[in-house]
């Protein structure tokens, strides 16, 4: 059974999914080698259990158990020596995991299951330096951010791993609430992602196009598809319209919208701009600097009224 989590990179990932496993009672060793990261994540691990109690989501009493649970390590091979599943969250970048992943390998237990966040990069070229042995106890579990309240976790069933390894590793992250997608091919983006930008292409076209205005077109999404979206999956939806009416919309309506295979122009002037969304104060809407963190703070208490509705979803 997986007790002992080792999570490596303290960044927005790493600390959000060292705080998640930590809620529901696992010992978790958090690795961040920059020190002036590493003194920011637990007065950020802290906010986020604040707002989980705020929002009735957890007990004050489970938010302060739960922070005890974590602790942080500058190095390695203190963290590492004696975790059952580790998880790297490091930044996304192929020749960085491949180091990093051969580093733990020579620190950590032969039986330790290793874990990759990422999404875009490939997983057979990330492990091919390791051992046999390791490589098919080594798998891509991607979290969806902010991961402490998500309730994603694509996990990769590519066929390197045994399958009774692989269930230990979905029942691992069911035990702390996430909702398991499971990969059966390397691709790109994996699932979430995919269908993700296949959404944002055609929303930044329709703006580009002026066919409505920023409030209009988030409108449409929220109240439209995303709102079944919300409790019930796209081939769910088809069945329900009926296969036939899909068929003939998708004649009508797929020749004449975006199939760009690049990012938005729009997209990549206003990046150029400067104009980089909540962070920068502008992006499709402006945001006054003064109320930035109240705007986060609702948006994130969106989402746990979301997750509190999602508990009742099959």
């Amino acid at each position: 059974m997986l007790q002992r989590i080792g999570v490596i990179g303290g960044g927005t990932m790493g600390r959000g999914i060292a705080a998640c496993f930590a809620l529901h009672g696992f010992s978790v060793n958090l690795v961040e080698p920059s020190a002036a990261q590493r003194a920011t994540i637990r007065s950020e691990v802290a906010d986020g259990f604040r707002l989980l109690v705020d929002e009735n989501f957890v007990d004050a009493d489970t938010a302060v158990t739960a922070f005890d649970r974590i602790a942080l390590f500058e190095a390695l091979a203190p963290a590492v020596q004696d975790r059952d599943f580790i998880v790297e969250a490091a930044p996304e970048k192929m020749e960085l995991k491949q180091a990093l992943l051969a580093e733990i390998d020579g620190l950590a237990p032969a039986d330790a299951i290793f874990a990759t966040n990422t999404s875009s990069l490939p997983l057979a070229p990330m492990v091919a330096a390791l051992p046999e042995a390791r490589q098919v106890r080594t798998l891509v579990t991607h979290w969806y951010n902010p991961p402490l309240l998500m309730p994603l976790v694509e996990i990769s069933a590519f066929g390197n791993m045994p399958s009774d390894l692989l269930e230990e590793v979905v029942t691992l992250h069911r035990q702390i609430g996430k909702r398991v997608a499971k990969v059966a091919k390397d691709v790109p983006g994996l699932i979430a992602n995919r269908i993700q930008q296949a959404i944002a292409r055609e929303v930044f076209s329709l703006i580009e196009q002026g066919v409505a205005d920023a409030v209009d077109i988030d409108t449409a999404l929220k109240f439209g598809p995303a709102f079944r979206y919300a409790t019930t999956g796209q081939l769910e939806v088809s069945d329900f319209g009926g296969l036939d009416i899909w068929l003939t919309v998708g004649d009508n309506l797929l020749a004449v919208m975006d199939a760009s295979k690049q990012a938005s122009a729009l997209l990549r002037r206003k990046v150029a701009e400067g104009k980089l969304g909540v962070k920068s104060g502008e992006g499709f809407y402006q945001y006054d600097p003064t109320s930035t963190s109240s705007v986060r703070r609702a948006f994130l208490g969106r989402l746990i009224t979301q997750l509190k509705a999602s508990r009742t979803y099959p």
